[in-house]
């Protein structure tokens, strides 16, 4: 199995890390780097042995609000420019249309949307692309009012089944289906309890032909568990991500990437995958 992007096709016989570089003032990782220091970031996550750089400017975390288009773009563009000089996938974190556009027009590998092309435009614009990876997340409402319904009869259902309506949808549009991976969107409009679900879930998701990304580091729903605050979940950020995998998640998207790419080495080299990747 592999990910076929705009410039290269991803092996998917291993976990592939894909490296966070969030270049937004709020971001609780990066602390609002400015683009030079956005771009060293993103050259250090390739050193501590990121495979994929993974690009946004607008803070998803709850309750946040969204930002203007123009803001987003200054922020991303001068970051995806350098990104793209590096010799590894550029993926572009977005929801807006626009951003997306301007994003696959450079030269953007992926398109990783939180909406999974829900927005007006989304799938008219990432469907004609020849060959441009995208990764369709599982989120409920939006960022700012996800976390107010967080009932769900059986939240693994309900993912596999939002998620297999979008990609029936990009199929009939014409995407080739090793163009698409699969996030749950865990806490995105989702309970501690569903999160966790959501972990041995990813084999209904994988059950649907594509592979699952997961994006558990430093989420709210460790901290619930470990009773541990942003920056101290490190720890608990490098075991979900070791049972992501164990849970055949085929990338794992991080801010730690060197911690997770030294767990995930020890856990290969003492043969304890058993998941798809």
């Amino acid at each position: 199995m592999h990910w076929q992007t705009t410039r290269f096709q991803i092996p998917l016989d291993r976990p592939r890390l894909m490296g966070i570089v969030n270049v937004t003032p709020d971001s609780f990782s990066d602390g609002g780097r400015a683009s030079l220091e956005a771009i060293a970031h993103a050259e250090q996550l390739l050193k501590d042995g990121a495979e994929i750089l993974d690009i946004g400017g607008e803070s998803s975390r709850p309750g946040a609000d969204p930002v203007p288009l123009e803001l987003e773009l200054s922020r991303v563009l001068p970051v995806l420019r350098a990104a793209l000089t590096l010799g590894v996938p550029v993926s572009i974190d977005t929801y807006k249309t626009e951003v997306m556009r301007v994003a696959l027009d450079l030269g953007v590998d992926i398109v990783n949307d939180i909406a999974a092309l829900r927005s007006p435009g989304a799938v008219e614009v990432v469907a004609p692309h020849p060959s441009c990876g995208v990764c369709l997340m599982h989120m409920r409402g939006e960022p700012r009012s996800m976390q107010r319904d967080t009932h769900y009869g059986d939240v693994v259902a309900e993912v596999r089944d939002f998620l297999a309506e979008r990609v029936q949808l990009l199929g009939d549009r014409g995407v080739a289906a090793e163009r698409i991976v699969l996030d749950p969107g865990i806490g995105f409009g989702k309970s501690v309890a569903d999160n966790f679900a959501l972990l041995p879930g990813q084999r209904a998701l994988a059950a649907l032909g594509y592979p699952v990304l997961a994006g558990w580091s430093r989420k709210s729903a460790i901290g619930a568990v470990t009773g541990r605050p942003v920056e101290g979940r490190l720890i608990g950020s490098v075991a979900a991500a070791l049972a992501a995998v164990q849970h055949g998640a085929q990338v794992i998207r991080v801010h730690d990437v060197a911690a997770t790419a030294d767990a995930l080495a020890v856990w290969q080299a003492a043969g304890l995958f058993n998941g798809g990747a």
